[in-house]
């Protein structure tokens, strides 16, 4: 056969012979190369199977029971994707730290309190707290190593069981306990590399923790070394002791007879989850009366006017006053409870208090009154307006009830306490002339308004105790739930520091021109429909 451009060119006997070493080469290699793999599959089984044998072996050795001060404390290792350590107390609630990275968490959970331990612990004066430091901080690491050693051994037996049962040799059992042994060697080293003792400054807490600064401490001052981090678990120890103890030697709640109790609410906003809570507070505080300031309602269509009707179902007063999404048609519905009160620009004596209460002048939902336009201003010259006229009748109520702040603090001077809501922010403010400024935050979650953020708004309200014989406030206490979807819960008591102080009228001011309930407005932005007077 010859080529079109010519004859084939000759080929040299290497080239004829290398194709030939080429195909040989291949083969060898396949031959070699199957043994190979297969033995390198069977490493790597044998490794799989240590290391899940071993992390099965470390998870249920990983454990203890030991004494650490006057608690005994339970510490379990446990499988996790981000490591850590977290802090169980209940019913207190639990810390979580990132004290380091890596597969396994350390979980410390505080399962008795000895009482008689703990008072001896608290009294002691014949040891120093040096010594009573390093006596927990002692007893805590004995139990964390006795854990690891534990957890070691029962690892490394898990292997060996886990490879004979898997492969039915005893060279292989070994060598997946070899694997387990580095895998926990690896898992260690990067716990040691990882570890960080300021973690303690920034701990995250879960459940009914209100006292959480207590237990955890003042962690201003921790510094970057492990002498100090062991100092830190010693002192959170001894406050987490503390708070037990006192915790369980509170008497069982009975309510003074000289003390009133308020119920405090406000912008409950259509959720009928509020009902419940209320009704939850006002029976387990054994509450005299309940103020709402405002908003129970979203729209305050007619609709909504049956929403009312538990406030009945309450066995004390339900005080209420107009919110800017509350209609007259609200107040009506409200007014129709045998047990709601209505307070609109008047005064009325309830439980020997005296309350003065001021519907708002908006009405938000209705468009048509550009009520939108009516800001802090207007709203705060309505209330000069008003509380000038409550001052020329001689009249010095208890307690001034609005719904909007911008009004409320307009009655600075004339009440020792202010009580309004519309922000959905609980705060409280004591005013230069004397006068509390307490706002309330959103008792109903701020119905659906409370899902338009990242997290939902918390359900809020408070009890108010007043003294019968001075009609002051002597304190109150701050009740905070999750909101929609959540289910933490916290209380935090206030004492008011000087309950009996003077009240002094506010600075004078230029009196407001009483032309139009909204002084500060030009013409052109004034309600077409003004608020109707009582």
């Amino acid at each position: 056969m010859r080529h079109e451009g010519g004859p084939l060119p000759s080929r040299s006997p290497a080239e004829r012979v290398r194709p030939a070493v080429t195909a040989v080469r291949a083969g060898v290699a396949s031959r070699l190369g199957a043994p190979r793999a297969r033995r390198a599959g069977r490493v790597l089984l044998v490794v799989l199977v240590g290391l899940s044998g071993g992390l099965a072996g470390l998870l249920l050795g990983g454990r203890v029971d030991t004494p650490v001060g006057p608690t005994d404390v339970s510490l379990t290792l446990q499988a996790t994707w981000h490591g850590g350590t977290t802090i169980a107390i209940p019913p207190l609630g639990s810390l979580h730290l990132d004290t380091h990275w890596g597969p396994v968490a350390l979980r410390a959970q505080v399962t008795q309190l000895r009482l008689a331990a703990a008072r001896e612990f608290i009294e002691s004066s014949n040891v120093s707290d040096r010594q009573m430091t390093d006596r927990i901080a002692g007893q805590l690491w004995h139990g964390v190593w006795i854990m690891l050693l534990r957890g070691v051994l029962t690892a490394l037996g898990g292997a060996f069981l886990a490879g004979l049962l898997a492969f039915r040799s005893w060279r292989r059992a070994l060598a997946g306990a070899g694997a387990a042994l580095a895998g926990m060697l690896a898992v260690a080293l990067t716990a040691w590399l990882s570890f960080s003792p300021a973690s303690l400054a920034e701990p995250r807490y879960t459940g009914l923790l209100a006292n959480a600064p207590r237990v955890v401490g003042d962690a201003r001052n921790l510094v970057e070394r492990f002498t100090s981090y062991r100092a830190q678990l010693a002192r959170l120890v001894g406050n987490m002791s503390r708070l037990y103890a006192a915790t369980s030697t509170l008497p069982t709640y009975e309510p003074d007879p000289s003390t009133l109790r308020i119920v405090h609410v406000s912008d409950i906003h259509l959720n009928p989850a509020a009902w419940d809570v209320i009704r939850s507070v006002a029976v387990q505080f054994q509450a005299d009366l309940i103020i709402d300031s405002g908003d129970l309602m979203d729209h305050g269509t007619r609709a909504e006017d049956k929403f009312a009707n538990d406030i009945s179902t309450f066995r004390v007063p339900y005080v209420y006053v107009r919110g800017n999404h509350d209609s007259r048609g609200t107040q009506k519905a409200v007014a129709r409870q045998k047990n709601g009160v209505v307070l609109d620009n008047t005064t009325l004596q309830i439980e020997n208090l005296s309350l003065y209460g001021v519907g708002d002048p908006r009405y938000t939902p209705d468009k048509s009154t550009r009520d939108d336009h009516v800001g802090d201003a207007q709203l705060h010259a309505e209330g000069l307006r008003l509380a000038e006229r409550l001052r020329a009748s001689g009249a010095r109520p208890d307690i001034v009830i609005a719904h909007d702040p911008a009004e409320g603090s307009a009655f600075s001077g004339l009440a020792p306490l202010v009580l309004s809501g519309h922000t959905h922010k609980r705060e409280t403010t004591l005013l230069p002339t004397g006068t509390r400024l307490f706002v309330q935050g959103s008792t109903g979650g701020a119905g659906l308004r409370g899902l338009e953020h990242e997290q939902p708004t918390p359900i809020e309200l408070s009890v108010l105790y007043f003294s019968r014989a001075t009609h002051r406030l002597q304190g109150w206490d701050d009740l905070r739930l999750g909101g929609l979807g959540l289910t933490s819960a916290q209380i935090e008591r206030h004492l008011e520091p000087k309950p009996d102080r003077p009240i002094s009228p506010p600075t004078p001011s230029p009196a407001p021109t009483p032309s139009s309930p909204f002084p500060s407005l030009p013409p052109s932005q004034w309600p077409t429909t003004p608020p109707s007077r009582p």
